[in-house]
């Protein structure tokens, strides 16, 4: 318990740099895709996949995506550590932790929750798609929206923020 308690301080406090990274980059070059109104689009750059991800109207990065090969809605948070699903979400793919798999503790807005740590086969955006990713299973009232944290993020060639839209280059 004391090690998985030293893995989520190092994984918050990780999460936490990048998301002052992502902060400070400069906008990207002229070569980015035009903005279209609420919805993500995908495009291909000599042999690289890039999705652009516009704000929503709450100013968030959402994004609908797939686990294995079903559909998902993510809220994109560079803050976050890991991918955190709710439990009707995973429950969708599968994914249904007994309530003594609920051993990781997370520090949320809402205060700390216990959390059952998972792995997700195949998590894909558009055109992007990521294999083998660390995820949390929350418990519904915990988590309202699915989040799309490091775990995936940091498996990108990168990811930024350039003229109002939220950029993942594979």
């Amino acid at each position: 318990m004391r090690n998985l308690m030293i893995f989520a301080a190092i994984l918050i406090g990780l999460g936490t740099f990048m998301a002052q990274m992502a902060s400070r980059m400069t906008p990207a070059a002229a070569t980015t895709t035009p903005l279209i109104a609420a919805s993500a689009v995908t495009v291909a750059q000599a042999g690289a996949r890039t999705l652009s991800i516009p704000r929503d109207s709450r100013g968030h990065f959402a994004t609908d995506g797939r686990i294995d090969g079903q559909r998902v809605n993510f809220m994109i948070d560079t803050g976050a550590s890991v991918v955190a699903l709710n439990e009707s979400s995973a429950a969708r793919f599968g994914v249904r932790p007994t309530p003594n798999a609920y051993t990781a503790r997370v520090t949320t807005a809402n205060g700390t929750i216990k959390a059952a740590p998972t792995r997700i086969a195949m998590i894909t955006l558009g055109d992007l798609t990521v294999r083998d990713v660390e995820a949390l299973v929350l418990p519904d009232e915990a988590l309202s929206e699915n989040l799309l944290g490091l775990s995936f993020l940091s498996k990108l060639k990168r990811f930024e923020y350039a003229n109002g839209k939220l950029v993942l280059e594979q």
